[in-house]
């Protein structure tokens, strides 16, 4: 998609892989066939540049064809280069300035709880998107509230834009600050072994009725591929023709 299009961000879409691929068949309670069905579980993808990875999802669990990927940033199609809500179906929020998905969980969460339902909300952020105050505000309110069955997934593959994490601003000890803002904690889960992120949705399940959880996942951008991984300059760059035959290669 990304190398068709000459444009996306292709890194954190690829360290979120497994994240998405278990939550989707396994614990995301959710119907292609009815996208507005009211009592479906919810799933923010706050870091919302990683649309790759959330359409290619999508298609593989039937909301949209697998032929329309091709239409990734292409003038007029629904699959744009970040998240618009309902566009294509399955797509429950719009994204674009980072750090807003966790208050939107958290308002939909609360709206849920008026209603009585006890759908989950799901929300995927990113580790340096965390460098956004608006995220610690939510934070803060979902225990304040003891808001149950909200979800944080952090994906805590170290780089953000055009660096590392820690040379921009060091978000190293995110697990502990969940932690002392009220929330429960999994912060050992390796985020590319199904197993371990199996176990990890295992337990935010078990637990998430007494109010909010946050996952924390290790993970590594652009996993799969030599050249992409841990380097900053795949966070938002498509691969050339040479780069794309060598990373097909290598994930077949």
């Amino acid at each position: 998609m990304v190398y068709e299009a000459k444009s996306g961000h292709i890194g954190g879409s690829m360290s979120a892989v497994e994240i998405m691929t278990v939550l989707y068949s396994e614990f995301l309670n959710h119907d292609s066939e009815r996208p507005d069905w009211p009592d479906r579980d919810r799933f923010i993808m706050s870091k919302g540049h990683a649309t790759p990875v959330q359409y290619a999802v999508l298609s593989q669990f039937g909301y949209i064809p697998e032929d329309e990927l091709k239409t990734f940033r292409q003038l007029g199609t629904r699959l744009q280069g970040h998240s618009v809500l309902g566009k294509p179906p399955g797509v429950e929020n719009s994204a674009g300035s980072l750090g807003m998905g966790l208050s939107f969980g958290l308002g939909q969460r609360l709206g849920l709880r008026l209603k009585g339902s006890e759908a989950n909300v799901f929300v995927l952020m990113g580790d340096g998107e965390h460098n956004e105050g608006q995220i610690w505000e939510a934070a803060m309110a979902a225990s304040h509230h003891r808001v149950s069955n909200l979800i944080a997934l952090i994906d805590l593959n170290g780089i953000q834009n055009d660096d590392f994490t820690e040379k921009t601003l060091n978000t190293n000890s995110l697990a502990d600050k969940y932690r002392a803002f009220g929330w429960q904690v999994r912060d050992d889960i390796d985020g590319h072994n199904l197993a371990s992120v199996r176990e990890a949705f295992l337990w935010a399940q078990s637990v998430a009725t007494e109010g909010p959880v946050a996952l924390q996942f290790h993970t590594v951008k652009g996993k799969g591929v030599s050249f992409m991984e841990n380097n900053p300059a795949f966070h938002g760059a498509p691969p050339s023709d040479e780069q794309f035959e060598q990373a097909m290669t290598e994930l077949s």
